[in-house]
């Protein structure tokens, strides 16, 4: 798919508890012989803690990648304030800290990425986003976003040597954690079905897939100096999904029935309609800087994705 440089040293701050596409990624770059450091809230063997960022500045790296963040959808918290506040300062203030860090390193890496989200393309059945379409802040997690990237800006002398590239998934699916891990048992007990009206466009992405995304950006530039401008991938599979095809196809793959939809007031009221629209509403999502770049998806169409995660 691509070749490595010889070995490098990465740092990758992960969300405490799960760090679902933080594993991959770190199966991904050990496998490949390079050495991985952890940012995490414990320490333990081949970590780093956040204070220790602070108080002892970024360690020798040649890539830093950025995961944290409260879980969007965490069925275990209500929808309120203090939520809000956490998705928040888990991705901005993270965020904020290893740019600062980057930025006053008298080594600074040579590429910097930071994993943020589609959620800042306006829901639409009919628009189409690429990775040039501009779009402003229209509801909170739009802004969200929109604070999370420009949190990551690095200064303009350090963006001369250090590339720094933002990548959008849509919904991360594999077996070990992410969106699937709370869909299977109902779709096991033949209780699935469609969320809302199922016509609401699907972005998706296979973990293994985002994880190669990440490991192709982490790789140093070209002989041209770095852009000043974060360079922008939309980690999506090429296959435009509705929810409705997701479900049925992930029924036929279970073979199990899908036919108890979920209407988007019952969605509403479990989820709080801020965060529900994630599922009841959606964006058709096109990689379209991610296949230019040459990258090859290894699951690029929901049924081998399916396939290897239910197998």
């Amino acid at each position: 798919m691509f070749t490595l440089r010889p070995i490098m040293k990465c740092l990758i701050s992960i969300r405490g508890g799960s760090g679902f596409v933080g594993r991959e990624l770190t199966r991904l770059l050990r496998d490949k012989g390079h050495e991985v450091t952890l940012i995490s809230r414990q320490p333990g063997p081949g970590k780093i803690t956040w204070g220790e960022l602070e108080s002892q500045g970024l360690p020798p790296c040649e890539g830093a990648v950025n995961l944290a963040g409260e879980n969007l959808i965490n069925p275990l918290r209500w929808w309120n304030e203090s939520y809000k506040k956490d998705l928040f300062s888990s991705r901005v203030d993270t965020t904020k800290a290893l740019s600062q860090a980057i930025a006053a390193s008298s080594s600074p890496p040579h590429s910097w990425v930071l994993v943020s989200g589609v959620a800042c393309y306006k829901p639409s059945l009919t628009a189409q986003y690429t990775e040039d379409s501009e779009w402003t802040p229209f509801d909170l997690l739009s802004r969200l976003v929109k604070e999370w990237e420009a949190a990551a800006l690095l200064p303009e002398n350090v963006a001369k040597t250090t590339k720094q590239v933002i990548i959008r998934p849509g919904a991360v699916l594999g077996r070990d954690g992410g969106a699937m891990k709370q869909m299977l048992l109902p779709f096991w007990l033949g209780l699935g079905g469609t969320l809302g009206s199922g016509r609401q466009p699907f972005p998706w992405i296979h973990v293994s897939d985002l994880a190669g995304i990440i490991v192709r950006a982490l790789e140093p530039p070209a002989d041209t100096p770095p852009s000043s401008s974060p360079q922008v991938f939309n980690g999506v599979a090429p296959a435009l999904n509705t929810n409705y095809e997701f479900t049925k196809e992930l029924g036929r793959v279970l073979r199990r029935p899908t036919i108890l939809p979920v209407p988007g007031f019952v969605m509403n009221a479990l989820l709080g309609s801020e965060r529900a629209v994630i599922l009841t509403q959606g964006q058709k999502v096109i990689p379209k800087r991610t296949l230019e770049s040459g990258f090859q998806y290894n699951y690029p169409d929901l049924t081998s994705a399916l396939k290897e995660i239910v197998n």
